[in-house]
């Protein structure tokens, strides 16, 4: 009889070992996930613009205040590009306004490179290829990662936003 009970205690032992070790396992997956998705995985959440980044007398709106017709149906209907420029996995908006500026930055993270530069000047700047004064918007182009700035030409605050963007996906 004592054996029994010994062995049983023991079977019980292993066992609960065998779960200590599997709930370990999975904890330094979720943990190792985690960390991997905010380390690589919020590349646009780095690039915009904090408080503190953003220049005297501006302040935050929640609308979308493109310049340009062209920049606000590129992000408002993104899904009519997709078959030609890839398939967009995340897209965000910051917009500002001062007396004599106002405009939107454009975050978009693409499922795979993007590679849709060519047909962007065209719908940004049309025969121009650059931006104008009646066509100023600007983008750049990292990797998977897209930002358009649509402001006036010497939007204070486009620059602070250009300087940080491409510093950052350097």
């Amino acid at each position: 009889m004592n054996f029994k009970i010994v062995q049983t205690q023991s079977c019980i032992a292993c066992e609960a070992q065998k779960i200590k070790i599997i709930l370990m396992k999975t904890l330094l997956t979720i943990l190792f996930a985690l960390f991997i998705s905010f380390s690589f995985g919020q590349p646009i959440d780095s690039l915009k613009l904090t408080d503190s980044e953003i220049p005297t007398g501006y302040s935050k709106s929640d609308k979308l205040l493109c310049v340009t017709p062209h920049a606000s149906s590129f992000y408002t209907q993104t899904d009519l590009y997709e078959s030609f420029l890839g398939k967009v996995t995340k897209k965000e908006f910051q917009s500002f306004e001062k007396k004599g500026d106002k405009g939107s930055i454009l975050y978009f993270e693409f499922e795979k490179e993007f590679n849709g530069q060519m047909f962007l000047e065209g719908l940004l700047w049309g025969r121009d290829s650059k931006p104008t004064k009646s066509e100023p918007d600007e983008y750049f182009a990292k990797g998977n990662i897209l930002v358009i700035w649509s402001f006036n030409l010497k939007s204070e605050i486009k620059q602070v936003s250009k300087t940080k963007a491409t510093s950052f996906l350097h």
